[in-house]
C-alpha cells in the first residue's frame, strides 16, 4: 500500500486522544484500516495544559492505532480547538490587468494570501481562510469564478483566527511524540464534513459538537460556512455538576451520567433508583435517576442557550431549513435533540460519521469519533488535491512519500518556520 493512500486523523480533546488510520476505497467510501484511543490527561477546554502528559497520551493512542492498522504512523492531520478560536468576515478585492485573460486558480490563490496578511491581535493568527462567494464586476453570488472574465475580481472571505501559542503547543506535543503534523484543521469543521450531507449544507444547517471541554459549532447555509464559534463548556462541566450534586467521585459520576442520565428529567421515574458502592468498606449510597437527570438537565440548558445565541447572533436563524445536527461525546445523552429541539424550536437529529465510510468501520460509527473521521477526510483531500497538482504538472501521477503538505497557510508555514529555527539553534 502506498503510503500517499493513507491519511491519520489525530484528535486531541479534553477527555480522549483518537488516532484514526482510513483510506479510500474503490468505491470512494473511507475504509477505516484502525482505531486508537486513549485517556486525555493535559488537555483542558481543548488547550493543551501539559505537554509531557498530553505527549504520552498521543503516543499510546497512535501506537494502538498502528498495531491495529499495521500500518507505521509518522504524518498525521490534527484538530485545533479551544475558546481562543475567533471568526470575522472580510472581504478581498483585486484588480486584474487584462479583462482577455480567463480568472485563474492563481487569481483566487493571491486574493487568499493577502488575507493571511491581515493585521490581527498581538499573540493570534489566521489559521483559515475560508472563501464564500466571488464578485465579478459587481456581479455577485459566484461560487466558482475560474474560467471567466473580468477586471475586478472580489471575494467574501469567513476567516478564523486562533492564539498561536496554543496552536505551537499542539505542534509541540505531536512532534515530541515522534510525528509530523500534515495540516492543522478547525474541529467544528472536520466534524462537519463527517456528519453533515451537502443537502443539509445547502438549505441551511447548524452543527452542535458537544466535546469534553468545549462545544463546537458551524453554521452552513447555500453550501458555504457562515459562523464559527467555540463555546468552554462541554461534557467535563456537566460530570462536574454531577460530582458535586450527588457528593460521589468524578469516575462514578461519568459512569452515571452516560448510562444513567438523560437531558429530560420528566422522562424518569420518580421512583427510579441507582445504588453505586461505597468507598473504602462505606455504604452503599443510593441516588434518584430523576434527580441525576435534573442536575444534567440544567447544565446542558445552559450550553444550549450559548449555542442559540450563537445562532441569532449569526443572523441566519430563520434560513436554517436543516436544523441542527448534534454530534460529539455529548451527542450519547440520552433525549439530548428533544432538549434541543424544546429549547430552539428547530428540528435536532444527532449526527453520526458514517456516511462516508465503507462497511466493517462500525468501531467508529459514535458521534463520539465525527472529529477525527472529519481530520482523516480533510486528510484524503489534501491528498487527492495534490496527486492532481502532480499529474497535471508532470503527466503522471508522482509517487507522493508521506503527506507531504500542499503550501495553502500562512499560519501553518509560520509555525512550520518557527520549529525550525528552534531545531536549529538546539
Amino acid at each position: 500500500m502506498e503510503p500517499s493512500e493513507i491519511a491519520v486523523g489525530l484528535d486531541i480533546g479534553t477527555t480522549k486522544i483518537v488516532a484514526i488510520v482510513g483510506r479510500r476505497n474503490e468505491f470512494g467510501k473511507i475504509e477505516i484500516l484502525g482505531m486508537g484511543k486513549s485517556e486525555s490527561f493535559g488537555v483542558a477546554r481543548g488547550v493543551v495544559q501539559n505537554i509531557d502528559q498530553t505527549v504520552q497520551s498521543i503516543r499510546t493512542a497512535v501506537e494502538e492505532a498502528e498495531a491495529k492498522s499495521g500500518v507505521d504512523i509518522k504524518v498525521v492531520n490534527v484538530g485545533i480547538a479551544g475558546q481562543h478560536i475567533r471568526s470575522m468576515q472580510h472581504r478581498g478585492i483585486k484588480t486584474r490587468a487584462s479583462i482577455e485573460q480567463e480568472i485563474s486558480q492563481n487569481d483566487i490563490d493571491s486574493l487568499i494570501d493577502d488575507m493571511y496578511k491581515l493585521m490581527m491581535a498581538p499573540g493570534e493568527e489566521i489559521i483559515h481562510v475560508l472563501p464564500q462567494e466571488y464578485i465579478i464586476d459587481n456581479e455577485s453570488g459566484i461560487k466558482n469564478p475560474i474560467g471567466m472574465s473580468g477586471i475586478r475580481l472580489e471575494a467574501n472571505f469567513h476567516i478564523i483566527t486562533g492564539q498561536i501559542a496554543a496552536a505551537r503547543n499542539i505542534y509541540k506535543c505531536v512532534q515530541k511524540a515522534g510525528l509530523e503534523v500534515s495540516e492543522l484543521t478547525l474541529e467544528p469543521l472536520a466534524s462537519a464534513d463527517a456528519v453533515l450531507s451537502n443537502e443539509e449544507k445547502e438549505a441551511g444547517v447548524v452543527l452542535v459538537d458537544i466535546g469534553g471541554g468545549t462545544t463546537d459549532v458551524a453554521i452552513f447555509q447555500d453550501g458555504i460556512i457562515r459562523h464559527t464559534a467555540v463555546i468552554p463548556f462541554g461534557g467535563n462541566v456537566i460530570t462536574e455538576d454531577v460530582k458535586e450534586g450527588c457528593t460521589i467521585i468524578k469516575s462514578q459520576a461519568e459512569l452515571l451520567k452516560m448510562k444513567f442520565g438523560s437531558a429530560l428529567a420528566s422522562e424518569n421515574q420518580e421512583n427510579e433508583i441507582v445504588s453505586i458502592p461505597g468507598l473504602r468498606g462505606r455504604a452503599h449510597k443510593e441516588i434518584s435517576v430523576r434527580n441525576l437527570s435534573a442536575i444534567i438537565q440544567a447544565r446542558m440548558e445552559e450550553i444550549v442557550e450559548h449555542v442559540y445565541y450563537e445562532i441569532k447572533h449569526s443572523g441566519y436563524e430563520k434560513k436554517l431549513i436543516a436544523g441542527i445536527v448534534v454530534t460529539g461525546g455529548g451527542a450519547q445523552l440520552k433525549h439530548v435533540s428533544q432538549l434541543i429541539e424544546y429549547i430552539t424550536g428547530m428540528d435536532t437529529r444527532v449526527g453520526y460519521p458514517n456516511e462516508h465510510l465503507a462497511k466493517g468501520s462500525e468501531d467508529v460509527t459514535s458521534p463520539l469519533f465525527a472529529t477525527s473521521v472529519g481530520l482523516v477526510m480533510k486528510g484524503l483531500q489534501t491528498l487527492d488535491k495534490q496527486n492532481k497538482k502532480m499529474v497535471s504538472s508532470t503527466g503522471e501521477k508522482g509517487g507522493i512519500k508521506g503527506h507531504s503538505r500542499e503550501k495553502t497557510s500562512g499560519f501553518f508555514d509560520k509555525l512550520k518556520s518557527f520549529f525550525d529555527e528552534d531545531a536549529a539553534q538546539k
